[in-house]
């Protein structure tokens, strides 16, 4: 048996994938390891989706290879994205990569690590429209916490994005399988369910009778004792009804908060990138939700320099933010990525494009100020995520906050607290712009 070192890079969905191939390697007798020195096998599990994306990748598998030549790992195995996308390149361009999987053969991972234990290389690409293979997990989040994957892959081929191409088609899991493991994570100490996947909104639209089964879905968790928050990631804004509006301002555990990627707001660009809604849409989206969901936190993703944003799209695209005020807001500049069509049409040069995100950034940075400014004197149940040593004060999340992409609440008081507790904080100020507080409750 032996010591397999993992890595997990990307997104939350990344994420459950390492997650399961953890669990079938631990299942199959070998040792998983945070610790990678001294793995005899490393797995990389990458992300490939824009430029950033897979520097982070390529940067992991240079500095394991370096690990490798210093005799202290084994062999490496890559798997996810980058692999799916770069086949043949990354044997190619870093041949201290022992293996390769596809997206497709995450099921392989205990043949192909045994197989590199023997000495063999390795390379797996399975189909990527194949129906998810249900397994167990190994959380690699703090227990209180824990992301749940109800789809994979990707119908809306927008113009900008590779995900089709690299996860397949759309394909739901069976409500039945999502509930059992959701089951699983409470009666383990899951206090905050996060449900993702790369588009959660089309759930149960690929099932027999091809109908949105989000809403259905959401009420049957809320009924699982033992979660105290549901949070919703990647809803996109065309698929959202009255009934999913409903269940969210009606279902006390469901925190009012939601991932809504946006991209733009001009009309003509939505179109080009094949968006569905126009600019009068999301305004109108935006204006009905908030109307029926009171306090509604929205995060949401723009890209700068898309094709066909000339300086008075831009403008356009400042005037929507400054108008909408959207609380949760991550700028990005357009990467023409091989193989797309958006990859092929005009656009500005890359400089331009990351001005102008650092623009949004800077006008999103005000709006944050004015949202923590409306949070004043006001009392906010937060989950306690850690204590830093350096700031002498625990810190959380309200739920305004979901893990890694937003901010934190710090919490001032007297009593010990613990990860997974839920307290109660009066804000009273800001600490490097997160919001700061007193414990006023604590949740025994």
């Amino acid at each position: 048996m032996a010591n397999i070192g993992c890595i997990s890079l990307g997104c939350a969905s990344n994420q459950v994938d390492c997650e399961r191939m953890m669990h079938r390697v631990q299942e199959a007798g070998h040792t998983v390891r945070g610790e990678i020195p001294g793995s005899d096998v490393v797995v990389i599990n990458t992300c490939g989706f824009i430029d950033s994306a897979k520097s982070e990748a390529i940067d992991h598998i240079l500095r394991t290879a370096a690990l490798k030549e210093a005799g202290l790992v084994g062999r490496i195995l890559v798997t996810g994205c980058l692999s799916q996308r770069y086949q043949q390149e990354i044997f190619q361009e870093m041949p201290e990569v022992d293996g390769i999987l596809g997206t497709g053969s995450y099921t392989q991972v205990v043949p192909a690590i045994e197989a590199l234990l023997q000495g063999q290389t390795v390379s797996d690409f399975g189909s990527i429209d194949a129906p998810e293979e249900e397994t167990g997990r190994i959380l690699t989040t703090p227990e209180h916490y824990a992301f749940l994957k109800i789809a994979e892959g990707c119908d809306n081929r927008c113009a900008y994005c590779v995900i089709p191409y690299l996860r397949g088609r759309y394909r739901s899991r069976q409500m039945d399988d999502v509930l059992y493991e959701a089951r699983v994570l409470a009666e383990n100490g899951v206090k905050e369910l996060i449900v993702v996947a790369q588009d959660t909104s089309r759930y149960g639209t690929d099932l027999p009778g091809r109908r949105r089964l989000l809403p259905e879905l959401l009420r049957q968790l809320c009924r699982i004792d033992g979660f105290h928050w549901i949070r919703i990631h990647y809803v996109y804004p065309d698929e959202i009804d009255e009934e999913l509006m409903d269940v969210m301002a009606s279902e006390p555990k469901i925190v009012k908060y939601l991932d809504l990627p946006i991209q733009h707001c001009n009309s003509q660009i939505l179109k080009r990138m094949n968006r569905r809604g126009d600019g009068e849409f999301l305004r109108d989206l935006l204006k009905r939700l908030r109307a029926r969901i009171p306090g509604l936190v929205i995060r949401t993703s723009l890209i700068t320099g898309l094709p066909g944003e000339g300086e008075e799209e831009f403008r356009e695209l400042c005037d929507f933010l400054r108008e909408q005020k959207l609380q949760r807001v991550g700028a990005f500049p357009f990467s023409p990525e091989e193989g797309t069509p958006a990859a092929e049409m005009e656009f500005v040069d890359n400089e331009i494009a990351r001005q102008r995100a650092e623009i949004i950034e800077t006008i999103q940075s005000d709006i944050m100020d004015e949202f923590n400014a409306s949070m004043m004197g006001r009392t906010l149940e937060v989950l306690v995520d850690g204590y830093d040593e350096a700031q002498e004060l625990y810190y959380g999340r309200s739920y305004a906050d979901s893990p890694d992409i937003d901010g934190r609440v710090w919490i001032a008081g007297e009593e010990p607290l613990r990860e997974g507790q839920f307290v109660m904080v009066k804000i009273v100020d800001t600490l490097d712009g997160d919001l700061f507080g007193n414990v006023q409750e604590v949740d025994r």
